[in-house]
This record gives structure tokens, C-alpha cells and sequence, in this order.
């Protein structure tokens, strides 16, 4: 395929700022922090990000709280020295024209978990003794994660008052660190998305109860960080758009809640689904090439709100017809980035000129250029 003008490798501007494409690198942990901080290795894995094409890189979510980690091995921008380190990425990012965004999250009664390829259980004995001691995790109520976790404390108002505190100073910081972009993780089971979802908020005070009663604390959160975030600097949200494919937090609530979310200053919502307490198999949604995108496309129909548009999005083509269709503004790649860092770069060969590595670093590109037209050469002599 061959696109004279790819939408994908088109500018588009939020509040002022210019994103020199629509392929963003979506959140993903990595568990190379330690004490929240970035080091050399997830300094070298975003950077990978930058050097292959993308428009904007995400970090990995961002801890607001200590105890709002999933695991020991979670980035953490609750404390002024988790500062200089991120700067360092953000320095970078900016001298190759990269955006960078910082995703601020908690994980609420997910929390004091092994990091996953250490099995992604609550932390026990064996972890404390190796170092990785287990913590008290807050909900918006007493409800475990799973059958057999600990409970999490159901959170009062003052802990309300000190989360969402955290959330505003976390964003001072992430504009202190250089940041372009900031997204607020409200999806994934998280501490945000447990006060929306009627699975897993059973309050009966002002946080919860009704539709107006568990946004509450999403949005008095987004109007507070609204507030510490330059207003030329965008706002994301990350929605679950849905708990599940039947049951618990629905499109519909997520398009009154993004209509109340554009009018606290949020300017786009990136759109994924599930990770809610309770749901089984049977309630995800289906699996399949570009699942989420009917979320991404409904709300932007529905709100006016651009979106991202991500989950088992691979391939540039695919890419480039969500674009084109208007079924969202920026698409989010993830492992898919993973397997190739290049991702952004090949999409930029694969829908234009494949003979053209203008894209590519230069030092990089004169190389390959030379490469693919001697290839070509030798292919038409066959």
C-alpha cells in the first residue's frame, strides 16, 4: 500500500502544540525503576521510541503515592528527587523532536503485587525476604482484586484529600521533569477506574452511589491537575470505556463522563477497556485485530473529544485506515513496539516511498537508502 499523504505521518495540533505525527508509544511497564526512579535501562528503552519515529513517547504509568505502585519495580514521580532522572529522557526526546508524555496513575487495591514475569501475585514472605516487602494498599472500598488477595483499606475523605494532593503535586513535578504531555490513568482496574465502575465502588457517600456520585473523584482530580498544568500544554485521560462486554462501566457512562471531562480542560481520551475487579473471560471484550477502536471511534462520534485509538493495532496499513475513516486522531502502539522499537519508522516506508529514509536518523538513513536501492536494482535485474 502506498498513501500519497498518510495521515498517520501528519502534524496535528492540541492546544498549540504540534505533534509531528499520529503514532504515539503507548504506556507500558517495564519494572526497571527502582525506588521509582528511571536509570539508565528505562532511559535507554524510551529512547529507543524516540529514534524509531514516534511522535510522542509515554513513559510507563508514573506512581503518584509510593504505596500507589502496582509492584517494587514501577516508575514513581511522588518525590522532588524523581525529578532530574525523567529530565534526562524529556532533554532527549525534545533535541530529536520527539513529544513526551508523562502517564500519573495509581493503582489503587492492584497494588503490592510481584512484577509480572515474576508470576503477578500479591506480595507475600518469600518476596519481604528477598527485599520486595508487601504494602498497605487504598480502595474506594474494601474490596480485594482477586479471591484470596488482601484487602485494600477502604479510603476516607482526608485520604481522598491527600490522593488527590499527590495527583497535583505529581504534576507540578512532570512539568518541572520537562514533559509535554500529560495523561491521567483512569482505566485498567486502577485506583480512578475502581471509583467509576459500579463492580468496584460500593461507597454510600458523595464518591459513590450513583453515576455523578462515582465520577466524582475522577473529575475533582482532573480539575485539580488541570489547574497545576500549563494551559498550553494537553491533557489526556485513559479510560477503560468499558469494564466488560455486558456488565459494569459502559460506553454510555463514558460518554457523560468524557463530555464532563472536555469541560474540566481535558483534550483527548485514550481509549482502552477492562481490568475491573470480578469480570471473567466470558465478559471481555473480543479479541481480535483493532478491538478497542469501536470505543475510540464512538466516543470521538458522541463527544467531539479527539481520541487515541489502541489495542492490537500492528500494522501500518491498519493504522492508517482508523485515521482515515475518522474513527480516532492518534493511534497508540504497545508491544507491537516492543518487537520492533522501528515501528513508526517502517510505517513510514510501508505508506509512502519504500526507497525513502528521509524519516530515519540520517546517519541511519543514508545507509539504508543505499541498501534498499541496490536490493532494488537487483531484484529488477531478476
Amino acid at each position: 500500500m502506498s498513501t500519497a499523504d498518510p495521515l498517520l505521518f501528519s502534524p496535528i495540533t492540541v492546544r498549540g502544540l504540534r505533534f509531528p505525527n499520529r503514532a504515539v508509544l503507548s504506556p507500558m511497564v517495564v519494572y526497571y525503576a527502582k525506588d521509582g526512579f528511571s536509570n539508565d535501562l528505562l532511559f535507554s528503552h524510551l529512547s529507543k521510541f524516540v529514534m524509531g519515529g514516534f511522535g510522542l513517547v509515554f513513559t510507563e504509568a508514573a506512581a503518584v503515592e509510593e504505596r500507589g505502585r502496582i509492584s517494587h519495580g514501577d516508575l514513581g514521580i511522588w518525590k522532588d528527587e524523581h525529578i532530574a532522572p525523567l529530565r534526562r529522557f524529556t532533554d532527549f526526546a525534545r533535541a530529536h523532536g520527539t513529544l513526551s508524555g508523562l502517564q500519573l496513575a495509581h493503582a489503587g487495591h492492584k497494588g503490592s503485587y510481584q512484577r509480572a514475569f515474576e508470576g503477578y501475585m500479591p506480595l507475600g514472605e518469600a518476596d519481604a525476604a528477598r527485599g520486595d516487602a508487601p504494602w498497605e494498599t487504598i480502595a474506594p472500598s474494601a474490596m480485594a482484586y482477586a479471591p484470596g488477595v488482601p484487602e485494600p483499606r477502604e479510603m476516607t475523605l482526608d485520604d481522598i484529600e491527600t490522593v488527590q494532593a499527590a495527583w497535583v503535586t505529581a504534576a507540578k513535578r512532570g512539568l518541572e521533569a520537562g514533559f509535554d504531555v500529560l495523561e491521567i490513568h483512569a482505566a485498567h482496574g486502577y485506583l480512578l477506574h475502581e471509583f467509576l465502575s459500579p463492580l468496584t465502588n460500593h461507597r454510600k457517600d458523595a464518591y459513590g452511589g450513583d453515576l455523578d456520585g462515582r465520577m466524582r473523584f475522577l473529575l475533582e482530580t482532573t480539575e485539580r491537575v488541570r489547574g497545576a498544568w500549563p494551559d498550553d500544554k494537553p491533557l489526556f485521560v485513559r479510560l477503560s470505556v468499558v469494564d466488560g462486554a455486558k456488565r459494569g462501566w459502559s460506553v454510555a457512562d463514558s460518554i457523560v463522563l468524557t463530555k464532563a471531562l472536555k469541560a474540566r480542560g481535558v483534550d483527548v481520551v485514550d481509549c482502552s477497556s477492562g481490568g475491573t475487579a470480578t469480570l471473567t473471560r466470558e465478559d471481555a471484550l473480543g479479541r481480535e485485530a483493532g478491538f478497542q477502536v469501536p470505543l475510540a471511534e464512538a466516543l470521538r462520534k458522541e463527544t467531539g473529544v479527539p481520541t487515541v485509538a489502541v489495542g492490537l493495532i500492528t500494522e501500518p496499513e491498519q493504522a492508517e485506515a482508523i485515521l482515515q475513516e475518522g474513527r480516532a486522531d492518534l493511534i497508540a502502539i504497545g508491544r507491537a513496539a516492543l518487537d520492533d522499537p522501528n515501528w513508526a519508522l517502517h510505517a513510514s516506508l510501508a505508506l509512502g516511498d519504500r526507497l525513502d529514509f528521509s524519516a530515519w536518523p540520517p546517519e541511519y538513513g543514508w545507509w539504508l537508502e543505499r541498501r534498499a536501492r541496490t536490493a532494488a536494482k537487483m531484484g529488477q535485474k531478476k
